[in-house]
């Protein structure tokens, strides 16, 4: 009776041990699909954060352009036209960056360093171990009280 008993409770606590891992499972997709869905929508925003500082500053690099120049030719004197190149710069790096290929570019780079460059990426003292962090938090904490 007893081993009837006790294999039947072996079966109900592999089932659940089952059924917890494929919960434990489910959860850390859930999670990682939420995270991957809030950095694609944070790109999203910084590209179109991108195109529309483009056109305000289309705009006044065309107007400073247009006045730049016209000023060079009315005074004869040609370092009117010198801020035109630094703003260009400006320009051009935001054009590629909402319509060009930075972003594509920047990804290559990135991966690139994660795969051969790993040491850059490590953190000064190494990796946080929850004994540093205890460690830490004792140090700080007035209330608490070693036993």
């Amino acid at each position: 009776m007893g081993f009837i008993f006790s294999k039947s409770m072996n079966e109900n606590m592999k089932s659940q041990q089952e059924f917890m891992l494929m919960n434990a499972r489910l959860q850390l997709e859930r999670q990682l699909m939420m995270q991957n869905e809030m950095r694609e929508r944070q790109m999203a925003m910084q590209i179109a954060w991108s195109r529309e500082f483009l056109k305000y500053f289309g705009t006044f690099f065309g107007i400073a352009a247009v006045s730049l120049t016209a000023g060079a030719i009315k005074k004869k004197k040609p370092a009117f036209l010198f801020p035109i190149v630094p703003l260009g710069f400006v320009l051009t790096y935001q054009y590629d960056m909402g319509y060009g290929t930075l972003i594509q570019r920047m990804k290559g780079e990135a991966e690139n360093i994660l795969e051969t460059e790993k040491s850059k990426l490590q953190l000064p003292k190494g990796m946080i171990t929850f004994e540093n962090l205890e460690k830490a938090r004792r140090e700080q904490s007035k209330f608490f009280i070693d036993k």
